[in-house]
């Protein structure tokens, strides 16, 4: 079956999408005694291929439609320390998109709890692998992904949207 065959057959994800709950690798806490800064990444990019394989753009559509996806700008606010032995979850909503981005924000969350320990902001570019340049969504992904943002646009947009890095003003 393609992935283009099973990805009629897939229901969409929920509004916000969750990842599966995830575990703090030891060798990312750092000399303070938490997670690294580089591991929220990680963390959050991981969330983000399991919903890909929702949108139909996971490792399959690589191997058999040669496209892909590049980060092409992250902002990432750390909130709250999180520590070894956390378990977190990091919830996922489709912003916006268009035929070649997706802008997505993800907030890292104490699985349990429920606090926010960090938020990303993306800015994702479709690739042909190929070319290896920019390029359009097929339109059947582009359609799909096209179902999830207006599912996602009826959730409340989480805070810090749109914020930039600068000094606090005087």
């Amino acid at each position: 079956m393609s992935t283009a065959t099973a990805l009629r057959d897939l229901p969409l994800p929920p509004a916000p999408f969750r990842s599966s709950v995830m575990q703090i690798e030891p060798q990312w806490i750092d000399y303070n005694g938490h997670l690294n800064m580089a591991y929220y990444n990680v963390m959050m990019d991981r969330a983000i291929d399991e919903l890909w394989l929702h949108l139909g753009i996971g490792p399959a559509y690589m191997k058999e439609r040669h496209g892909s996806t590049f980060t092409a700008e992250c902002h990432v606010r750390y909130l709250r320390e999180i520590h070894l032995g956390d378990p977190v979850q990091v919830t996922i909503t489709l912003l916006g998109s268009d035929d070649k981005r997706i802008h997505t924000f993800e907030e890292l969350r104490h699985a349990t709890e429920g606090w926010i320990s960090a938020t990303s902001e993306n800015i994702t570019l479709h690739i042909d692998m190929t070319a290896r340049k920019v390029a359009p969504f097929p339109g059947d992904i582009r359609a799909r992904i096209a179902d999830v943002v207006a599912s996602h646009a009826h959730v409340p947009r989480p805070e810090g949207i749109g914020r930039k890095v600068a000094m606090p003003s005087k």
